[in-house]
C-alpha cells in the first residue's frame, strides 16, 4: 500500500447507501472502515463495541483519542462515516488533516427522505436477504423534507468551502456508482491502495427498488410540494462580495457603561459616537476606540450585561454618504487614487479639482448616478477596483461581524431615538441623551436630487440589502 494518506472519511448521510459503500470497502484487504464511529448515540454500529481499542465512554470524554487512533492504525488504512449531525468536535481536525483522505457520497434527496421514511415505519434499517423484507410506504410531510434538504445543503457548502480554501480534493461517489466495480476499485487507488475487487460485496441488498411513485402515499402531494422548490435557487441575489473580517479596531465602547458600536461605513457614526460619549458625561475623547480583540475580551469580561449594536441606513443615503465623503472631493478623507481610476477607466464625471462653482445640482445627480452604476459593477465583481468598507453591502459586513461576535441589535437609523434609549436602560442608564443632529450633506443634499431613477440605480446595485432587510424607498 502506498503511503497516500494515513486514514480516511466517507462524508455521507443516512439512506444514501453508506453502509453498502463500508462493506464493499472493507471488502479490500488493506482498508477497515469502522462504521459511524462519532455518532453521537453509538460507537461505529449500535452494539457500541470498541473501536482500535477505544471504548464509547472514552470516545465520549475525548473524541480525538479515536480519531488519533483509527490515523495511527498502521495494520490497514482506516477510516469511519461522518453524517452532518455527528460529533461537531472532530469536524475541524478532520478537515485541517490533509492526510485523512475524504470521500463525498451523495443520493438524490428526494429518494433518501423517502427511504428513510419508509424505514422509520418498517423498523428495518439493512436487508441481506429478500425474504426478510418488509413493504411500507412513506408519508411525505413538505416542511419536514425542506428542514432536510436545508441541513444536507449546507453540510455540503461547508465541505466545499473547507476543501478549497485548504487546497484539498475528494473523492465523490454518487449512488449510482456503488453498483460499478470499476468506481470502487478507483475509489482504492485514489486512497492508496493497489489491490482490487473482481466483484462487489452482495451482502446487502437494495431495499426499495420499486418507483419512488409507488413508495410514497401521498404521492400528488409530494409533486406539488416539490414544484413549489426553487432548485436552482433563482431568486437568490448573487453574492461576488470578498468575505469581510470582524473589524474589530472599528468597534467604540462607552466610556463606562456596558455598551459597544459596532460601526457600518458611511452610516451615522458621528452622531452615535457623540450620543455614546454623551451618556456616561463624557467627549468623544473619552470614547474606548481601537480594541483589539483582547482588549475587546477583557471588556467584556469587565462590563457583565453589557449590550453591542449596529446601526442600519438605507442603502441610497449610505452610498450618497461615500460619494460625498470619499469620492467626489479630493481633500482629506478622498480616495484620490480610486477617484482618478474611476474617472478614466469607469468614466466618473467627477470634476477634476473637486466640486467648484461651476458644479451644480445637475452636474451632482449625474456625477451621483454614475457612481450608483458603478457600484453595481463593483460589487457584482466586475470591476478592478476593491470594494471598500465604505460602500460594500451592509449584510456582508454584518457577516463579517459573526466571525467573533454579532451584535446584539440591529437599529435602523430612523429609529435611533427610542432603540438607543432602550439599549441604554438595558445597561442601567437613566439620564439617557438624545440623539445628535446629523449633519447635513455636502455639497448637495440627498433629497435635492433623490428621483424614481436614483431609487432605482440604487436598488440595482444593493439587492442584497434590500432584500435581506426589507427596505423600501428612501423616505
Amino acid at each position: 500500500m502506498a503511503e497516500k494518506f494515513q486514514s480516511f472519511v466517507v462524508f455521507a448521510e443516512m439512506r444514501t447507501g453508506s453502509n453498502f459503500l463500508e462493506a464493499n470497502l472493507n471488502a479490500f484487504n488493506g482498508i477497515n472502515c469502522h462504521g459511524e464511529a462519532f455518532n453521537p448515540h453509538f460507537l461505529g454500529y449500535p452494539k457500541n463495541e470498541p473501536i482500535l481499542g477505544v471504548d464509547l465512554k472514552t470516545r465520549d470524554a475525548d473524541p480525538k483519542v479515536l480519531l488519533a487512533a483509527i490515523r495511527n492504525n498502521t495494520a490497514r488504512l482506516s477510516g469511519f462515516r461522518y453524517f452532518h449531525d455527528h460529533d461537531p468536535r472532530v469536524f475541524d481536525a478532520i478537515m485541517q488533516d490533509e492526510t485523512c483522505a475524504k470521500v463525498i457520497l451523495t443520493r438524490n434527496p428526494v429518494e433518501s427522505y423517502v427511504s428513510w421514511k419508509i424505514a422509520q415505519e418498517t423498523g428495518q434499517w439493512k436487508l441481506t436477504d429478500v425474504k426478510a423484507h418488509k413493504v411500507g410506504q412513506a408519508q411525505f410531510d413538505a416542511r419536514e423534507f425542506n428542514a432536510h434538504l436545508e441541513a444536507l445543503q449546507a453540510f455540503q457548502i461547508t465541505l466545499m468551502n473547507r476543501l478549497q480554501t485548504s487546497g484539498q480534493t475528494a473523492f465523490y461517489v454518487a449512488y449510482e456508482d456503488l453498483q460499478s466495480v470499476d468506481v470502487m476499485n478507483g475509489l482504492a487507488k485514489y486512497l492508496g491502495v493497489d489491490e482490487q475487487l473482481e466483484a462487489l460485496d452482495k451482502s446487502l441488498k437494495k431495499q426499495n427498488p420499486s418507483p419512488i411513485s409507488t413508495k410514497v402515499r401521498n404521492y400528488d402531494d409530494m409533486l406539488k410540494a416539490l414544484s413549489q422548490l426553487d432548485r436552482f435557487d433563482l431568486t437568490r441575489t448573487p453574492n461576488f462580495e470578498p468575505r469581510r473580517g470582524p473589524n474589530v479596531p472599528s468597534y467604540v465602547a462607552a466610556p463606562t457603561s456596558g455598551l459597544l458600536y459596532m460601526p457600518l461605513r458611511s452610516g451615522p457614526q458621528a452622531q452615535v459616537m457623540r450620543w455614546l460619549a454623551a451618556l456616561d458625561g463624557g467627549e468623544r475623547s473619552d470614547l474606548q476606540m481601537k480594541l483589539t480583540q483582547k482588549d475587546l475580551r477583557q471588556w467584556k469580561r469587565k462590563h457583565p450585561g453589557h449590550r453591542s449594536f449596529t446601526v442600519l441606513r438605507h442603502p441610497v443615503q449610505r452610498a450618497h454618504d461615500a460619494f460625498c465623503r470619499h469620492i467626489l472631493p479630493v481633500d482629506k478623507g478622498s480616495y484620490v487614487q480610486l477617484r482618478k481610476t474611476m474617472m478614466r477607466r469607469y468614466k466618473l464625471p467627477l470634476p477634476e479639482n473637486g466640486p467648484d462653482d461651476r458644479y451644480d445640482l445637475a452636474a451632482h445627480r449625474t456625477a451621483f448616478a454614475a457612481f450608483l452604476t458603478f457600484l453595481k459593477g463593483n460589487l457584482s465583481g466586475q470591476t478592478a477596483i476593491r470594494v471598500d468598507p465604505s460602500w460594500c453591502t451592509q449584510a456582508q459586513a454584518i457577516m463579517g461581524f459573526g466571525e467573533l461576535c454579532l451584535p446584539d441589535r440591529i437599529i435602523r437609523e430612523a429609529d435611533l431615538d427610542h432603540e438607543l434609549t432602550d439599549l441604554a436602560k438595558a445597561v442601567g442608564k437613566i439620564n439617557v441623551p438624545s440623539v445628535p443632529a446629523a449633519q447635513p450633506d455636502q455639497p448637495f443634499a440627498l433629497h435635492d436630487i433623490y428621483d424614481d431613477q436614483i431609487e432605482k440605480l440604487a436598488m440595482d446595485a444593493y439587492l442584497r440589502d434590500y432584500v435581506t432587510f426589507g427596505f423600501s424607498r428612501w423616505k
